[in-house]
C-alpha cells in the first residue's frame, strides 16, 4: 500500500527551502492536501500515487521556489539546481533509464500546475533529453526511424518556441513547404524520414539565426531552460487574461512545475 513521507522534513535537499517533492514505487512526498505548494497537479498526482493509481516517477518543484526565483530577480534558488539534479537521478533509478544515455534514454516534461485550475494556459514543453544522440537510442528501442525524428522535430519547434521565443511561424513555413511538395491536401503524416531530417536541420538553422546561439543539445541545460520558461508562462499574456477573466489574483500562488 503506498504511503505519504512520514514528514515533509525527510528529504534532504541543499537550498535553504525544500523545493521538491517526489513520488513513485507506489509512494508519494506529498498529498492531495498540499494544492497551495505543489499547484493542483502535482497534489494530484502525489494522491493518484498514493492510491496505488499507476503514476511514472517524477517530482514537483513547489510555488515557493517560483516566488523565489522571481524574487531574485529570475534566479534559481541557491541548492535548488542541486537538488533538481538529485531528484532527477531518483527518478532514473525508478524508471530504469538515463537522462542523456544514447542508449537507453529517459525522456521528461516540464509542465506547471498552479493552485487553481488554469487550462492550457501556461507553458509546457515535453520530450527533454533529445538530441542527436538519444535519438538514436529512442529510434533503436521503439523500431522505428520515422517517429524519431518526427520527435525530435516537434520537440526542436516545441523548445524553440516556448523556451527560446523563436516565433512559431518561423517552423510553420518550412513544414508546409514540405507538406506542399507532397501535394496540396498532404498531412504531417505524409513527411518521410527524409523531410523529417531535413526539417531538424532547417528548424535548428532557425533557432540558430533567430536566437544567435545554437540549439542546446546537453539534456541538463534543456531541463534548466525549460524549468525557467514554465516558471515565466505564469506572466504570459495568456495565463494573464484568463486571470483577469476568472477573477484569480495575480498575486497568488505562482505555479508548481512538475
Amino acid at each position: 500500500m503506498a504511503t505519504t513521507a512520514a514528514s515533509p522534513t525527510d528529504r534532504q535537499h541543499r537550498a535553504a527551502k525544500r523545493y521538491i517533492y517526489a513520488w513513485g514505487d507506489r509512494q508519494a512526498e506529498g498529498n492531495g492536501g498540499m494544492k497551495d505548494l505543489l499547484g493542483g497537479k502535482g497534489a494530484g498526482l502525489a494522491e493518484m500515487t498514493i492510491a496505488g493509481l499507476p503514476t511514472p516517477p517524477g517530482f514537483t518543484i513547489t510555488t515557493e521556489a517560483c516566488n523565489d526565483y522571481f524574487a531574485a530577480g529570475e534566479r534559481l534558488p541557491d541548492g535548488l539546481w542541486e537538488d533538481v539534479l538529485e531528484a532527477m537521478r531518483e527518478v532514473e533509478a525508478r524508471s530504469g533509464k538515463g537522462f542523456g544515455d544514447p542508449a537507453n534514454p529517459l525522456l521528461v516534461s516540464v509542465r506547471s500546475g498552479a493552485k487553481f485550475s488554469m487550462p492550457g494556459m501556461m507553458d509546457t514543453v515535453l520530450n527533454l533529453g533529445l538530441n542527436e544522440q538519444t535519438l538514436e537510442g529512442l529510434i533503436a528501442l521503439s523500431g522505428n526511424e520515422r517517429f524519431g525524428w518526427d520527435a525530435y522535430r516537434r520537440f526542436i519547434g516545441m523548445f524553440g518556441r516556448i523556451v527560446m521565443d523563436v516565433k512559431a511561424e518561423r517552423f510553420d513555413e518550412p513544414l508546409e513547404a514540405r507538406k506542399q511538395a507532397h501535394g496540396a491536401d498532404a498531412k504531417d503524416t505524409d513527411l518521410t524520414v527524409a523531410d523529417l531530417q531535413a526539417l531538424v536541420a532547417e528548424y535548428r538553422e532557425i533557432v540558430k539565426a533567430d536566437t544567435g546561439r545554437e540549439f542546446p543539445t546537453d539534456p541538463n541545460e534543456q531541463l534548466d531552460l525549460a524549468i525557467k520558461a514554465v516558471f515565466a508562462s505564469w506572466f504570459g499574456k495568456r495565463a494573464n487574461d484568463y486571470r483577469n477573466s476568472q477573477k484569480i489574483a495575480h498575486d497568488s500562488a505562482r505555479p508548481s512545475t512538475w
